[in-house]
């Protein structure tokens, strides 16, 4: 089985800058953390990253029978991911820099509750599925393994990264907010290291190869 180990590697990091990059799953995770404590952030991780895999199975078997069917369609694929991740970089560049937490109107609520909750928010969201289908194709890592398990692969290094960096900003919940308030260039850092990361992999993905 010949494995471009670089690639999955340069997946990782990507997923790392992604999970730390502010955006609405993290965040919720921070304030539902803040609110009801740190096993309750964790089971609204579980939720979200249990939805991933979802989303994985939709974009394995989706893009793997296009790859099939023709090399130009997949091409295809991978230009409008790259776009779609060059739009979402001059979205958060027109953003706002201020991170929003709101910890104050979050509700409290079970375990369970939280984890479907989560589960819900990430499979119901269709930007996920886009996301993914953007992301994944330009890090198929061999040329004779199947193109599904590749793509399940890749789906579940991005949970445990996720989760890792979820799970750390659940856990560390308290401390990361006080940081956020104190420091009112840590909203300009975050907001550039987006910038940077959706622009790093449009570019990747752009370039790489079948």
């Amino acid at each position: 089985m010949d494995i471009n180990y670089e690639i999955l590697y340069t997946f990782v990091i990507a997923t790392t800058a992604l999970a730390i990059s502010p955006g609405p799953d993290n965040i919720y995770v921070l304030t539902q953390s803040i609110v009801n404590g740190k096993k309750y952030g964790l089971a609204t991780v579980a939720g979200l990253m249990s939805g991933c895999f979802v989303h994985t199975t939709l974009v394995a078997f989706g893009v793997s029978a296009i790859i099939k069917q023709s090399d130009m369609l997949f091409f295809v694929i991978k230009l409008l991911g790259a776009i779609y991740l060059f739009f979402l970089a001059y979205k958060v560049f027109r953003s706002d820099a201020t991170l929003q937490l709101s910890a104050e109107t979050v509700e409290k609520k079970s375990l369970g509750q939280l984890f479907r909750q989560g589960f819900v928010m990430n499979v119901l969201n269709p930007k996920v599925s886009i996301f993914f289908l953007a992301f994944f194709p330009g890090f198929l890592f061999s040329e004779t393994t199947s193109n599904i398990l590749q793509f399940y692969v890749l789906g579940i290094l991005f949970v445990i990264t996720s989760f890792f960096i979820f799970g750390s900003i659940a856990v560390l919940a308290g401390a990361i907010s006080n940081y956020l308030k104190k420091n009112s260039k840590a909203g300009v850092f975050l907001k550039w290291l987006q910038i940077i990361v959706f622009i790093g992999i449009g570019i990747f993905i752009l370039f790489s190869e079948k």
